[in-house]
């Protein structure tokens, strides 16, 4: 009898591995296809410029100065800027980029370190030839990015607009246990069926949405934004100890977003945003 369970066990055990080892082929060959017929369908609608060992995707509209410079959320790429690009186009320069590895960005060859993003948005904005002092304005990672970015170059920065500061918050939000498990459910398809991040850039513009989301599914993007929810305490420290010119006006904004990835998915959400640097715009100019 004990024999019959046995045999029993390892007929229902070699079954369910059987199941298991078909349905993990079965979504990462689902998601391979979907990876491959999107890079098709989404081409990068900005231009790529070259930083000296790789290249960065950089997207501008609108015309006029002070240029507007778009620092996105850990795990963020240039399209989640989507509803503030679409609403100040008509009113200034605005330009949103993708960070190294993120979006239409190449990763480059060294390690990510967030303390290179500075020297990269730096190196991005002399060889694009668009204008400075700029406007620079961050949200969540983003911002405290662009406070170090501020230290760094002070000449090239005439006002700061911090959203969803880390700096100023409790905490940074977001759990780097769960993000390092993103690039792995990406790649097994998981991601793309449960739309467990995609959906969160669902109310963005048409023209946008249908890019984010495929990057919320992408494990390359997924795998460096997972570095940056990791390094997103350290950045935050670095940054509140960065001293800003007293020179370059800061303002502050606040939208209460969920965990990264963040994206402000709709018009409400932006507007606050948009209203800030509107009067950052009307003080750069009459200063």
């Amino acid at each position: 009898m004990a024999a019959l369970l046995s045999r029993r066990t390892r007929r229902v055990t070699v079954a369910l591995c059987t199941v298991l080892l078909f349905c993990v082929l079965a979504g990462v060959t689902f998601q391979s296809i979907s990876n491959a017929l999107e890079r098709r369908r989404f081409p990068h609608p900005g231009r790529l410029v070259d930083i000296g060992d790789h290249q960065l995707h950089l997207y501008c509209v609108g015309e006029g100065a002070p240029t507007i410079v778009l620092e996105a959320p850990a795990g963020g790429l240039s399209m989640t800027w989507a509803w503030v690009q679409d609403e100040l186009r008509s009113t200034t320069r605005i330009c949103s980029y993708d960070r190294s590895g993120l979006g239409w960005s190449e990763a480059g060859d060294g390690q990510h370190k967030p303390m290179r993003a500075a020297d990269e948005l730096h190196a991005l904005l002399l060889r694009s030839g668009e204008r400075t002092p700029v406007i620079l304005a961050g949200q969540e990672y983003g911002a405290a990015l662009a406070r170090l970015y501020a230290e760094r170059f002070p000449r090239d920065v005439v006002g700061l607009v911090l959203v969803d500061d880390p700096s100023q918050s409790a905490g940074p939000r977001g759990s780097a246990t769960t993000a390092v498990t993103w690039p792995w459910l990406a790649r097994v398809g998981l991601l793309r069926i449960t739309r467990s991040l995609s959906r969160r850039a669902a109310g963005l513009p048409e023209h946008a949405r249908g890019a984010a989301q495929a990057f919320l599914n992408r494990p390359d993007h997924l795998t460096r934004a997972a570095r940056e929810v990791a390094r997103l305490r350290d950045v935050t420290a670095a940054a509140t100890a960065a001293r800003i010119d007293g020179s370059v006006v800061v303002t502050r904004v606040t939208t209460a977003p969920p965990n990264p990835p963040v994206v402000l998915a709709s018009r409400e959400e932006a507007r606050n945003v948009t209203h800030a640097l509107v009067e950052a715009i009307e003080r750069a100019r009459h200063r």
